[in-house]
């Protein structure tokens, strides 16, 4: 339990709001009515976050540890740049507020709240024409209720989360839109998810892993039928980066308020993020050409995002053209593997995951029309769906298979036939995919309670599927320990992938071990190289 903010705090609330962002992504865009039903706000929310964490973590790579105040303000401007649709900014000026005070006052209880209130009135003058119901009615009733509370970080971080909570429920009864599509907010949702993991970073939780999303939180569901469609809605939506001087942005609100709605500008300092709803797009550009210079300008047809929206899922099947499939991989080993069985490749570090963003220029590079990605890792899961969604989005058809581990990716590769039809590929590669039980040794850092029991540091663990259910005190020992359970269950094919800190001999070890257990099983070892685990298993 933190009795004070500080930047380690705000690294840890940006790492669980974006696992939680990434475990409820589809649901919020599937809640996705208003302003405009093109289905992207979990997307857009979990993109912004992203650039927010990926920003703070670029705090953490000096000798020093960054103060507070560098944490927080990295965050917001992290947030700012990577913006996306109407949510994303809005919840980039939120956290720009929230940093503002943060840095200015420390990272106490009072300076908790104050920051609360400001980053929902900072969320408020962002917007030209705020509307009751959505992200914005959630953020102020939550920063309402946490100025009320008295108490230590806990009960203040814990009294937006519940206020906020309380307030999504109620935004089909502001918001008639929402309440004809019998859904609550989607910003509100994402927002809801953001304070929430406020609230478990400051209670001491770390990230392990995707992090459940307010499993007391009543259930909410997709739009009943076809959702609506605002009558007279403007075409595009445009989205920029723009570089001007604060003084100019009050002529820039007017002549964009002019063009169209939903109009959001958010920033400070010379670096805003504009956002705007107008039948020209054209025009709304040259308006920030007018204040400054606008840069890395998005715009999207509202027609072709809600038909791509609702197609999601619903592949046509045709006769594949060109295809490629792209494994996310660490070692070199194991890199040289997938891609003698034709796959290209990404290199991953184990302690920097790829973002989003990395996982869609790979995937541009292949320079195919269909891409099967082999994500070979459950943490990237939340990153790989929104990158499969900003890719669509380009035409390419995607399909992800969750593949949890380099074995399962080896699996789907052997039986990979681009001669076949596209869905009947993704098929057969997930079917071998899943029919492959995985396994990894690993060293413990310190003592920890597992599945197995408590752990102590030096310890070697054997992984089943996941979950720790071997400690032992040798590589070797434990490896042939892990590997008779796995066998128990039957099996026909062994896949050893040694690492670089697999002891001498451990294949041959192994090797004579599983055919002593099951005489008739085949057994492939390949070398997995540096950045691989000691010992990776797979049985089919």
């Amino acid at each position: 339990m933190l009795d004070t903010l500080d930047a380690p705090a705000v690294r840890t609330w940006c790492r669980l709001a974006l696992s939680a962002l990434g475990q409820a992504r589809e649901e919020i865009d599937a809640l996705n009515v208003y302003p405009v039903p093109d289905g992207d706000t979990g997307t857009n929310l979990y993109l912004t976050v992203e650039s927010a964490t990926a920003a703070v973590e670029h705090c953490f790579d000096g000798a020093a540890a960054p103060a507070l105040g560098q944490a927080a303000r990295a965050m917001a401007d992290g947030a700012l740049i990577g913006a996306r649709g109407n949510s994303g900014v809005i919840m980039a000026q939120l956290l720009r507020g929230v940093a503002e005070v943060l840095a200015a006052d420390g990272g106490g209880p009072q300076a908790l709240r104050d920051a609360l209130v400001r980053g929902a009135e900072a969320a408020y003058q962002a917007v030209s024409e705020p509307v009751e119901g959505t992200l914005l009615t959630v953020a102020g009733q939550a920063a309402q209720d946490a100025a009320r509370t008295r108490g230590p970080l806990a009960e203040v971080a814990g009294a937006a989360h519940r206020s906020a909570r309380d307030a999504l429920l109620r935004t089909p009864e502001q918001l008639s839109v929402l309440a004809r599509a019998g859904v609550v907010d989607a910003g509100g949702r994402g927002l809801v998810a953001v304070l929430g993991a406020l609230a478990d970073a400051v209670a001491g939780q770390q990230p392990m892993g995707p992090v459940a999303l307010g499993e007391d939180l009543p259930p909410t569901h997709a739009p009943c039928g076809e959702p609506e469609r605002l009558p007279g809605h403007p075409a595009f939506e445009v989205i920029y980066l723009l570089d001007a001087p604060d003084e100019t942005l009050p002529r820039l609100r007017a002549r964009l308020a002019g063009l169209g709605d939903s109009l959001v500008v958010g920033g400070g300092d010379g670096l805003w993020n504009v956002h705007v709803h107008v039948d020209d797009a054209g025009a709304a550009v040259e308006a920030g050409v007018e204040a400054g210079r606008p840069h890395r300008i998005r715009i999207t047809h509202f027609a072709e995002a809600a038909a791509r929206a609702g197609a999601r899922g619903g592949a046509a099947a045709e006769p594949a053209a060109e295809r490629a499939v792209l494994s996310v991989v660490t070692g070199a080993g194991l890199a040289e593997l997938c891609r003698s069985a034709g796959a290209a490749v990404l290199p991953a570090d184990p302690d920097a995951p790829p973002s989003s963003s990395e996982l869609v220029e790979a995937v541009r590079r292949c320079a195919a029309r269909e891409v099967i990605l082999l994500l070979n890792d459950p943490e990237l899961r939340a990153g790989a769906g929104a990158a499969a969604d900003q890719l669509r989005e380009e035409g390419l058809r995607i399909a992800v298979l969750p593949t949890r581990s380099p074995v399962q990716g080896l699996a789907a590769l052997a039986v990979h036939e681009a001669g076949r039809r596209f869905d009947e590929d993704v098929v057969a590669m997930t079917s071998a995919a899943g029919a492959t039980r995985y396994a990894e040794l690993a060293i413990a850092e310190g003592q920890s309670w597992t599945m197995a029991g408590v752990c102590q540091a030096g310890d070697v663990l054997g992984l089943i599927d996941g979950d720790v259910a071997v400690i032992g005190t040798g590589i070797a020992e434990t490896g042939a320990e892990v590997l008779s359970r796995m066998l128990a269950a039957g099996g026909e094919l062994v896949t050893l992938v040694l690492g670089d800190g697999a002891p001498q001999g451990l294949a041959d070890r192994l090797v004579a071990h599983a055919r002593r257990q099951r005489p008739e099983v085949d057994v492939s070892v390949f070398e997995g190289g540096p950045e691989c685990a000691p010992l990776l298993i797979g049985v089919e």
